[in-house]
């Protein structure tokens, strides 16, 4: 029996993006592949929110992504599109780049992370106690590992098995999606007839001007709203071809199709993120909707936050207990994902009333206020854990600043590239202790003459310290009024080592 440390089913973004995290932090980590190699049939995904491109730059690899994607404006909510160019980050925009192509360079990675992959197998079952997970394989072999993380899509095998409740709401609609060729020539763009909304558009495209530009050829990706519910057998060209009828009143001469696949606003949301050696991640742990782009934001943010706890856990740093702030920090992330995903199908309803209070929503939407809140949600620029009171900067992501240093200036993300908790030091250089914690923490002395500003929040006070964990989010800050920081350290770092 091939044994490793953590064990994670799926290789999708978010679980090539835990295993990324893991190897940072010299984890044995392999990933269960169903796939025989990562090509993926078809776009799926569209692209990366401004959260999520800063996490990538955490680990020095967005420019992988940034020089393939294409930089727009196209954050929207109720068919309102909100800008985020006045956000304080680097990165105050939205990337169109498809899935299969972010997978493939999350791959790339990975692969020199040198992490195994089981290919073309799938995990049949497992079986944990009290110190390991025994996972079975569909080829006949086993796995033995001290944790199994299922990021294994919303019909996750992990999360029943593990006997996790997935309460929430069944599907009010249903969809199909597809990448096509087509004889005829429909009206590219987002369409509503009396059945709902569908829309044409070019897999291949062009930002221009900050708007999209379908390019002429190549394969043209469909959605159509279906006229029924409930369809459950894996659907059909003969399938896409009636829904068109149905909406359009032609098909436009369909044919040679790369994929087609079929999404509902069904809602649900793992009871539990953990049940004792056994965790959930992305779609695994929540599936809705995908109105506004967030499931592959918020799946490879849940890796993000999973990956340096697990780490610490494995290693013995940390207690278990750790993990349960996994759950505590993330489902109520995904829980409002999950409401404002489901407000957004019941504004593009096709009924008058319904229109009536999107016109609505838009005006209010055109408001500067809460246009800032809707699409700071949007981006994950807001996620804000609760890690007690105090300082603004507490409990939400780190900006990345210039910093000014005795080895030349440097980016606080830079600093992050190795997935290893810092704490900065802004004060008097050389006035913080933490020699207990010295070859866990980097401790940097520096300097920042600019102002501190936050997403709608503004501008903030400055700190004297701040302790950043590795996902980026701030977990102490030195002030007047500060909390203990060798409590901070010892919560989220370990207990203090002797010296």
């Amino acid at each position: 029996m091939t044994r490793h440390a953590v064990v994670i089913a799926g290789g999708g973004p978010t679980g090539l993006m835990l295993a990324g995290e893991l190897a940072l932090a010299k984890i044995d980590v392999a990933i269960v592949k169903r796939r025989p190699s990562q090509d993926l049939a078809g776009s799926r995904a569209g692209g990366l929110h401004s959260r999520t491109i800063e996490v990538l730059d955490q680990r020095g690899i967005a420019d992988r992504f940034l020089s393939e994607g294409k930089v727009a404006q196209v954050a929207g909510f109720a068919g309102v599109s909100l800008h985020i160019s006045d956000f304080p980050t680097r990165h105050n925009y939205t990337l169109g780049l498809w899935q299969n192509h972010i997978e493939r360079i999350l791959a790339g990675w990975v692969g020199e992370l040198a992490v195994p992959i089981y290919r073309e197998r799938e995990v049949t079952g497992f079986a944990q106690d009290d110190s390991d997970v025994d996972v079975a394989l569909s080829d006949g072999r086993s796995l033995r590992a001290e944790y199994l993380v299922g990021c294994d899509g919303g019909r996750s095998l992990i999360r029943k098995a593990a006997g996790i409740e997935f309460p929430g709401w069944d599907p009010t609609t249903s969809n199909l999606i597809a990448e096509v060729e087509m004889t005829g020539e429909p009206q590219l763009g987002i369409h509503r007839t009396a059945l709902g909304i569908h829309s044409f558009g070019k897999v291949n495209y062009e930002i221009r001007d900050g708007k999209v530009v379908y390019l002429d050829g190549g394969p043209t990706r469909v959605m159509v709203t279906e006229a029924q519910v409930g369809h459950t057998s894996e659907p059909t060209l003969r399938d896409l071809s009636e829904a068109l009828i149905a909406a359009c009143g032609t098909d436009y001469g369909i044919h040679s199709p790369t994929w087609i696949s079929r999404f509902t606003d069904m809602t649900r949301q793992a009871a539990a993120y953990r049940d004792r050696r056994v965790l959930l991640a992305g779609d695994a742990a929540h599936v809705h909707a995908p109105d506004g782009g967030q499931g592959l934001q918020t799946g490879v943010q849940d890796a993000v936050n999973l990956g340096w706890k697990l780490a610490q856990v494995v290693r013995r740093t940390s207690p278990e207990s750790l993990l349960e702030s996994y759950h505590a920090e993330r489902h109520p992330v995904a829980a409002r994902v999950l409401r404002h995903t489901m407000a957004s199908v019941a504004l593009r309803r096709p009924d008058e009333r319904t229109k009536a209070l999107r016109d609505a929503m838009s005006g209010l939407l055109g408001m500067d206020e809460p246009r800032k809140r809707f699409a700071a949600m949007l981006s994950g620029l807001d996620i804000h854990y609760e890690l007690g009171e105090g300082h603004p900067l507490l409990g939400r992501r780190m900006p990345d600043l210039d910093l000014v240093t005795t080895d030349g200036p440097l980016r606080i993300f830079t600093l992050l590239h190795d997935a290893r908790p810092l704490l900065l030091n802004l004060g008097v250089p050389g006035a913080l202790d933490i020699a207990p914690w010295a070859n866990r923490v980097r401790l940097i002395d520096a300097e920042y003459p600019g102002k501190w500003e936050l997403p709608v929040l503004g501008a903030v006070p400055a700190p004297t310290a701040v302790l950043i964990r590795p996902d980026g989010y701030v977990a102490w800050v030195g002030g007047p009024t500060q909390l203990s920081l060798a409590d901070a350290l010892s919560t989220w770092f370990g207990p203090p080592a002797a010296v």
